[in-house]
Parts: structure tokens; sequence; C-alpha cells
């Protein structure tokens, strides 16, 4: 992963457990006049040192932030693709705004000098399907290639793509992923619909889920890839497992525009499918990676949607948000969220939802926070929601051989 508080798996784990924040003024863009001014952004960002110098040029942002997680990733699980295995892989890209930048730039372009002049070599950014290309280009990967653009539930939304596909036994791995980058359009997009922390007068620019200070999301960006292969295939290149993907559930819940459903329907029809789908029963999981993004109604919605499901149950399982650290990075939260979980497993221990200090009374879990739980974990259960209607849950365990 590529992402505001760690590049690398390693990076990223320790930065996680140790509940070091990404969160720093916004340098990518001029915030003078907004009364928010803080993201979740990658600073020092060089695409370079991943990917070399060639082809760099007419990339947008999102499309080297996927490009160089994708080259991490595959170096980190040993892969090299040639002709003879580059038609059994796959990528499969969760990403919902990452054009935006790329349109916003070529259109503007186009109004000032005329269509006839636009730089044609910037065009292929403008559409939501290039990050996604440009990995099985760079890669020569030649099996799927598709992009899933369900906002919030994206990533999660594209491991389950994955998996189709290799139960249907049509690929043997799938790089998927989630990436979005942060640009003054997104940035303007949330600020004018009031979802940003700190735009309410008198209220701090932080992102504490759960707390009762909580009064809005911050913005992050990053670029994720986790690698979804065929048990034989891993089992036999002698593959290191993280977890074994073992239940997803979905549910839709359109209610009004950029508002959530207040009842959270979708997101308890997510997550019961998802434990029905892995064969547990809610005593089967030790740690849920919420979707917990600190708004004030989507923390209280999620909360209640998981005592409905797990009970008055006090001692587990743990809840915490890694958005608290990474901000909300839309659709390449749920893929952050995985790589996160993955770690928990590996190393036993739940990270913290950062920055809490006042309890509300609508949010009354067995939250881990500001600081790390070390604990068995071998059930980890993910959530994605947003006010788009579109939950999703996702259940990851430890490997058993």
């Amino acid at each position: 992963m590529i992402s505001s508080n760690g590049t690398g798996k390693s990076e990223f784990f320790s930065a996680i457990s140790k509940g070091i924040s990404g969160v720093k003024p916004i340098s990518l863009f001029d915030t003078a006049g907004y009364k928010a001014k803080t993201a979740a952004e990658i600073r020092d960002f060089q695409p370079q040192q991943f990917l070399g110098s060639k082809g760099l040029r007419t990339l947008d942002r999102s499309t080297k932030l996927v490009n160089s997680a994708a080259k991490l990733a595959l170096d980190d699980a040993g892969v090299v693709i040639s002709e003879d295995n580059t038609h059994s892989i796959g990528v499969a890209v969760g990403s919902t705004l990452g054009s935006v930048y790329s349109i916003s730039e070529f259109d503007k372009d186009a109004l000032k000098e005329g269509p006839q002049y636009v730089n044609p070599a910037l065009f292929p950014n403008t559409v939501i399907n290039s990050p996604a290309s440009q990995v099985s280009i760079k890669f020569n990967i030649k099996g799927l290639n598709a992009t899933i653009s369900t906002g919030f539930s994206a990533s999660l939304d594209a491991v389950k793509y994955a998996v189709d596909f290799l139960r249907e036994g049509r690929v043997k791995m799938v790089l998927a992923a989630g990436v979005e980058e942060l640009c003054v359009q997104t940035f303007l997009g949330f600020y004018k619909t009031g979802f940003l922390a700190g735009t309410k007068d008198g209220s701090p620019e932080i992102c504490c889920p759960f707390d009762k200070r909580r009064n809005g999301i911050i913005l992050g960006e990053a670029g994720c890839v986790v690698i979804i292969e065929d048990l034989e295939s891993a089992l036999g290149r002698g593959a290191h497992i993280y977890a074994e993907v073992s239940g997803y559930g979905r549910g839709f819940d359109g209610y009004r525009i950029n508002k959530y459903n207040p009842k959270g329907r979708g997101l308890r029809a997510a997550m019961g499918s998802a434990l029905e789908s892995a064969g547990l029963d809610a005593g089967g999981i030790d740690y849920i990676s919420s979707a917990a993004n600190s708004t004030v109604e989507a923390d209280a919605i999620e909360s209640g949607a998981i005592k409905d499901i797990f009970g008055a149950r006090k001692s587990e399982p743990l809840v915490s948000s890694i958005k608290s650290m990474t901000g909300e990075c839309f659709s390449a939260s749920g893929a952050l969220q995985i790589a996160s979980a993955c770690g928990s497993i590996q190393d036993n221990i739940v990270p913290p939802t950062i920055n809490y200090i006042e309890k509300d009374p609508a949010c009354d879990l067995n939250y881990v926070v500001n600081d790390a739980r070390g604990t068995a974990v071998n059930n980890v259960l993910i959530n994605a929601f947003g006010p788009s209607g579109c939950n999703a849950s996702l259940v990851i365990s430890r490997f058993k051989a």
C-alpha cells in the first residue's frame, strides 16, 4: 500500500498498530478561504522509486498510486508475470472518484484553448477504468480487468468480484485494489455538502470516530493492492498466505441523496450475510474493522447495527476504526482495512481508534481506543457503507493449512 501513514506493509502495519495518524495540513492545493485545511495526504510520493521514470509523465496521481501499490504487492507475493501465466491473472480495482481531477483539467484546457487543442495523451486519464487498465498494461496482465465504482464499498466489492472469478476457475490470481487521490475537486465536493470536519462554526477539525465531539470526515488518499489467489495455486508456489477470504455480504438501502439511512438495514443485511457465508455465528468474530469515519449519523448507525447483529455482548468482538488514522479514503478505505486486518491476524493485535476522549451514549460498543490491544485474532469482519446506499461486509480469517 501507499498511504498517508506508511508506504509498504511494514511501515503501514507499524503505524496502524502504534496509532500514528497520517492527517496533516494539505499541501496539494491552496485551502485559503476554507474552514477545513487538513487531510490524510501522501507527502513526498515518488512513483519512479517503484515504477522507474519511463511512461509516467502523462499518468495521473490515482494511476501512479495504484501502479506503485501493485508493484509492492507483486514483489511481496513473489509473483513473476510471463506469457505462461498472464492469462490466468486479473485486475479488479475499486475506484469512484479517481478520474475527477483529470476530467476537470482536461475540460479546463478544452474550454480555454478549444477542443481541437487539447493534449490527446491526457484523455485516457478521464475515464474511470484508466487506473485498472494501466495496471494491466504496466505489468502485462491479460486476464480479467474490471473497475468497481460503488463508492465507499468499492474495495470490498472488488474483492468479491475477484473471488467469484477465482471460484469459477476463470483465473488463478487477481490483484484486487482500491485507489483514490486527494484533489481540490473532490475536496470541494465533500466540503460543500457539509461532510468535512471543522466546517461548522466552533467544531474541531479532527477525525474521532465514536467520540461525542465528532462532526465530519477528514479526507484521505491511498492506493492499496491485495493479491487474492486460488489456494491450490498459492500452495503450489509456496506463497506466504496472510489470510483467507471466508465470507462476504451486501445490502442496498438507498435513502436520500447524501443521507444515511437511519435504520441501517443494508449494513445489518451485509453483516448477517457475511457471517452466514463464512459459516460463523456472532461469537466467531474476534474483531470488527469498522467503517466509522467520524460522521455523527454514520458512527451511531453502524454501532446500532453491530449491536443488533452481535447482541449486547460487552466483552467481544472488539471494534475499532483505522480511518481515525488514514482519513476517509472513500473507495480505497476498504482495501486499507483489509490490509490492516491481515496485519491484525498476522501479529495478533487490534489497532486503535485514536483521538477518542468523550464517550457518546449512541456509540457504546467494546471499542479499542487510543492504544492497540494484543489479543488472538482469527476472524475479522470488515464493514464499508456510505450515504449512497451501498453496504458491504467481508470476513477474512486466519489460514489453517
